[in-house]
């Protein structure tokens, strides 16, 4: 075995690999982001820059890592390879005392820290960046929003005298956008991947089996389960009659979180109690919505302490949705039958049969088990415990209600019994995911899979480190498991997609930084822009095509504008936008699927005087558009008349089409409709009928010809349609092609 010799480090500390190196050089001639699996070496990479660095240059390192037990590993690495007095590499966490810190910091050649002590320690002014030679941010994919990961390079940035960044992370995530965030927040000017399929990796990389346990849900819980379901689906329809026009039975948890957020700001300006009702409904949605996840993929104990938590709820102070909740006849009935179960998650008894092989193959194994709960980490540490196995958690530090988290010091003390063997068993929440160094972890159990591809690689390397190692993850069929499983999948194969992408990106720009490179304008194509068939009447679209835009027109489920792959366009005037917060908050529900649908939604809101309407109070109408800008994240644009509107939407076109090279992909919310939803969408789009007026008329006149043939005093016994609205659907119906002028002066050609 060849070793690294290098003035800085120890003799025969460092292996000698060839991407290792490859890796270190080209991260020492700029900033740099390296995407490497986990397992292969990342902190090793970290090392030789710091050694070139501190031999080449006169300055400090600074080493940050999220937590304290990634801090503490650290820190003891470099001590142990570095040929550095130990008392120059200083380790600080939160736990360590704001007095002592500046001092430490003075002597210090390396300082391994959690990032939030260097930000407040920068702002107060303990600490001062400009002598820094290398600052190293592990786990770089947090590098977003108000991380102080963000905020600590910007400062670097600005006052180091020699500065040069190294992000390291295994998995920066399938979003594209957000990579791109990292890199413009971290300085990014290179980014290096490798995988465990390249030449120079294969050699070092040790075997993995991945193993897909598949358990049937038991008849018992089934039975539970179904008894759940039922109680939402009521939830379901109390919504709907609430005439919000937003349909939530499909939404993702996420989106149920925003849409909360949404009608809470729009309950506390108008103080309609439509939407206070429309919330406490959301919050019993969700909980029972959590109730199954527990069912389907934990078990029966983990589902019971959840239903105490909530009945503790009910009985004291706790929210209306819990009280509301137990005086639901057919939610109790499902909890009664929770509580009398006696049959377990046939989860529990698959992984003692697999500990019990994997010990009975190789009593020396190390096993850690993933499980996303703290209430199913609890009820696997108390059954392995009786199965006779040497088994403790690792958890978070947060202290929740009767359930203490874990101080640093603990996860410290449990990290090292786990490496020296005295524990052979981990089960371990999502804290243990990042970062642990535990080379001789023979096995991986996901007790349930994950939907998120930084997560799911996070787990899968903590095995295979050294030596041979199996993952094996534990699905119940016809559940979310599978569906969390295949995500996960797609996701992470996305990831590395658009990584490659990004590298060719950046390496195709003169000045080989992501910030130029964006500003870059290459040969021009023709722009083509997407537009519904519906806003052929406006000026915009013929403002578009004397610009030079082609002009492609089609029926569009979602959005008036497409632009890009990821960018669609909600257009309303100011009467638009006005109406759509009167007409029962309709904007919402476009809002939804709009963001459902595209990546990057923008909203035009267009012409001038919007709280100078007589319908509707100016404190709405900001808190309409304070909730789509912040919790919906949707940018809204604001324009004068038609020709600054096109002025936008021509822009933005040829941005994303020339400068960002990305193409044009028209989305559904939904992949197919259902006949129902077909005949819905049709009734829906004759003038001044929404959705939920055509689910009324079709339920009273069950076909297109009786809407067709029907009266006005027939349509006006239709809930929610007037005289003029009946009358104005009447006219559509029967006035003839070419008397466009009758139909919009209102004038019938006989008598309705």
């Amino acid at each position: 075995m060849e070793y690294i010799s290098h003035p800085l480090i120890k003799p025969k500390s460092i292996e000698r690999r060839s991407y290792q190196l490859s890796l270190a050089a080209s991260a020492l001639l700029q900033n740099t982001l390296i995407v490497l699996p986990t397992g292969l070496g990342k902190t090793v990479v970290a090392l030789l820059v710091i050694a070139s660095r501190l031999l080449n240059e006169d300055g400090k390192v600074l080493f940050l890592a999220p937590t304290k037990p990634l801090v503490e590993q650290h820190a003891e690495f470099l001590r142990k390879k570095l040929r550095l007095e130990e008392e120059k590499i200083v380790s600080v966490s939160g736990e360590t005392s704001p007095e002592k810190r500046p001092e430490m910091y003075k002597k210090a050649k390396i300082i391994v820290s959690t990032p939030q002590v260097i930000e407040n320690d920068l702002i107060s002014g303990k600490l001062d960046l400009s002598d820094f030679i290398l600052v190293i941010f592990d786990e770089a994919h947090r590098a977003v929003g108000n991380y102080a990961y963000v905020f600590i390079a910007k400062e670097y940035m600005q006052k180091a005298r020699k500065s040069l960044i190294l992000a390291i992370t295994a998995s920066p995530g399938s979003d594209i956008d957000r990579i791109r965030e990292v890199i413009e927040n971290l300085y990014i000017e290179n980014l290096e991947i490798k995988t465990e399929y390249d030449l120079d990796v294969k050699p070092y990389v040790t075997h993995k089996d991945i193993e897909w346990v598949k358990v049937d849900i038991p008849k018992e819980l089934k039975i539970v389960r179904d008894g759940f379901e039922r109680a939402l689906k009521v939830r379901y329809k109390r919504f709907e009659k609430l005439g919000l026009d937003i349909e939530i039975s499909n939404a993702t948890k996420k989106e149920l979180l925003a849409l909360q957020e949404a009608l809470q700001s729009q309950a506390g300006e108008s103080g309609n109690q439509v939407y206070f009702e429309a919330l406490s409904i959301l919050a019993e949605i969700m909980k029972i919505q959590h109730a199954i996840e527990l069912i389907e993929t934990q078990g029966v104990e983990a589902l019971r302490r959840y239903l105490r938590r909530l009945f503790k709820e009910a009985k004291g102070r706790g929210s209306r949705a819990s009280k509301n909740l137990f005086e639901d006849p057919v939610f109790r009935e499902s909890l009664i039958r929770a509580m009398k179960v006696s049959i377990d998650h046939p989860k529990v008894e698959m992984l003692k049969s697999i500990l019990k092989k994997q010990f009975e193959e190789n009593e020396d194994s190390r096993v850690i088990v993933f499980a996303n709960f703290r209430d199913t980490a609890d009820k696997l540490v108390e059954e392995l415990k009786k199965s006779g196995f040497r088994v403790e958690k690792f958890i978070g530090q947060a202290n929740r209600e009767d359930d203490r988290g874990m101080s640093q010091k603990m996860q410290i003390e449990v990290l090292e019994a786990f490496r020296r063997g005295e524990i052979n068993v981990l089960v371990s929440t999502s804290v243990g995911e990042e970062g642990l160094d535990i080379p001789s972890t023979d096995l991986v159990v996901f007790y349930e899979a994950v939907p998120s591809e930084i997560r799911a690689i996070q787990r899968k390397g903590r095995t295979g480190r050294g030596r041979e190692g199996r993952i094996v993850v534990l699905i119940t069929k016809s559940t979310r498991d599978e569906a969390y499983y295949w995500t996960s999948l797609r996701k992470e194969r996305m990831m590395y997609e658009m990584l490659y992408r990004l590298k060719d990106e950046i390496r195709s720009s003169p000045s080989s930084t992501l910030s130029d490179f964006i500003e870059i304008e290459e040969e021009k194509k023709k722009v083509v822009v997407n537009v519904d068939s519906r806003e052929m009447r406006s000026g915009v679209v013929r403002m578009l095509r004397e610009k030079g835009a082609e002009i492609v027109v089609r029926n569009l489920d979602v959005a008036d504008y497409v632009l890009s792959d990821r960018v669609a366009v909600e257009r309303k005037t100011v009467d638009d936008f006005v109406n759509s917060i009167v007409d029962e908050a309709k904007i919402f529900s476009q809002i939804m699927n709009l963001k459902r649908s595209y990546d990057k939604p923008v909203l035009i809101i267009e012409g001038e005087n919007i709280y100078g309407r007589r319908r509707i109070n100016p404190e709405s109408v900001r808190g309409a558009i304070a909730t789509i800008a912040v919790d919906f994240g949707i940018p809204i644009i604001f324009t004068k008349n038609e020709a600054e509107t096109s002025d936008f939407l021509f822009s933005i076109a040829r941005r994303e089409q020339e400068i960002k090279k990305r193409h044009i992909v028209v989305h559904s919310d939904k992949t197919k409709r259902s006949f129902k939803e077909e005949l819905e969408y049709v009734v829906s789009a004759i003038p001044d009928v929404g959705p939920v007026i055509a689910k009324n008329l079709l339920e009273r006149f069950q076909t297109l010809r009786n809407i067709a043939n029907a009266g006005v005093e027939d349509l006006v016994k239709v809930p929610k349609i007037g005289k003029k609205t009946a009358e104005r659907i009447w006219r559509f119906f029967n006035t003839k092609y070419d008397d466009e002028e009758i139909y919009l002066s209102g004038k019938e050609e006989s008598n309705p």
